[in-house]
């Protein structure tokens, strides 16, 4: 027909006259943010079932922590051809033994010592009162009855909160009791059936994703097998490295500061700083500045070591992350769960590279040993 207008042709991308009037760089745009959003909805609702069964994932999650750690000394008692429940309860057994004999002797060292720290710490109350007066600030005797009965108001007027805040923690006490029998039962289930386990949720996927899967999730295993070994020797090292000196200038609480440096390692950049600082101040009230300040710098040396030798020498081998993303998930880590986020959160994002390191990699997994391959009929 005479003066029509010619029908504009659409581009590959578009579906409509309507999208062909909106300029390329904004559908772009447009894609990108919707399918963000979604992808944010869905984050947050996981976030939300998580923070609703913590009780359950937590124990879990310190579940295969410490299947990992455990896992080659089973390995060793099956080549040794004990049987798997057995290896694995025998196993099970002398670590839950060892972690009792710890504790009992952090808890008897910590009650001998008391009373002695309590003494000294009286006199260490007494030498800042002294400084108070008589150094920088010049306090009087009542400014100083002033502090103190305005202190001494201020817990009046919290008790209660104090009060239930110890019901809270009663409540809290069964909580961790409960957490810690789902944790043993894991555990042990995890060590005995842990390749039975995943080769169920395989098999729940569609045929053509479970080779990658499989494979991605193995290397993912090894991966934090790798982390737990090697965080546990760095703490380790840190542990008998500052318990050395606490123990030559005979600092009190010897064995479970170490314990505690300990169990802050496994916090990684962090953890074992401020365990450290706690024997630092235990030196400052029972042996004073000079001592506390020596202190202070073997924990600084340590750290060092930590950093710059062990850290590459034994982690980076275990697990290629780089220091940003360590700080970013201890971060979100703490805000999300506090100090369990913190403990698990760098071994997450250790198991999360390796697994989309190798879903994202362009190879054939090693076919599995117990493959069965069915060939075709010659015609």
């Amino acid at each position: 027909m005479v003066g029509a207008e010619t029908p504009t042709a659409l581009h590959n991308s578009t579906s409509s006259r309507d999208d062909a009037d909106v300029p390329h760089a904004l559908r772009i745009a447009a894609a990108w943010c919707w399918r963000l959003i979604v992808i944010g909805i869905v984050f947050w609702a996981l976030l939300k079932l998580v923070g609703t069964i913590s009780i359950v994932i937590i124990p879990l999650a310190v579940a295969l922590l410490l299947s990992a750690l455990l896992a080659p000394a089973v390995g060793w008692l099956l080549r040794a051809r004990l049987p798997r429940s057995l290896a694995t309860a025998v196993v099970l057994v002398t670590g839950l033994a060892a972690v009792i004999g710890t504790l009992t002797l952090v808890v008897n060292e910590f009650i001998k010592g008391v009373p002695e720290l309590t003494a000294k710490s009286t006199q260490g109350l007494q030498q800042i009162q002294e400084w108070l007066k008589t150094g920088p600030l010049h306090l009087s005797d009542n400014d100083l009855d002033r502090y103190i009965e305005e202190t001494q108001r201020w817990v009046d007027n919290n008790t209660e909160r104090f009060t239930s805040g110890a019901l809270s923690t009663a409540a809290t006490l069964a909580e961790v009791l409960t957490g810690t029998v789902l944790v043993l039962f894991a555990t042990f289930f995890f060590l005995r059936d842990g390749n039975i386990i995943w080769r169920f949720l395989v098999r729940l996927l569609p045929v053509a994703a479970r080779w990658k899967v499989d494979d991605a999730g193995r290397a993912a295993w090894a991966t934090l097998v790798a982390y737990v070994r090697a965080t546990v020797l760095v703490a380790f090292i840190d542990a008998v490295g500052i318990g050395i000196f606490l123990v030559i200038f005979d600092i009190p609480f010897a064995f479970p500061l170490a314990a505690l440096v300990f169990l802050g390692a496994f916090i990684p950049i962090v953890g074992a700083t401020l365990s450290g600082g706690v024997a630092v101040l235990v030196a400052l009230v029972d042996s004073g500045p000079v001592t506390a300040l020596i202190i202070l710098g073997v924990v600084i040396g340590v750290q060092q070591v930590e950093g710059h030798v062990l850290q590459p020498l034994i982690m980076g081998r275990a697990v290629a992350i780089h220091p940003l993303a360590v700080i970013i998930g201890l971060a979100a880590g703490v805000v999300l769960a506090g100090i369990t986020g913190a403990l698990v959160a760098v071994p997450i994002i250790a198991v999360l590279n390796t697994a989309v390191r190798r879903l994202a990699a362009r190879r054939v997994p090693d076919t599995p040993p117990d493959a069965v391959v069915v060939a075709a009929r010659a015609p």
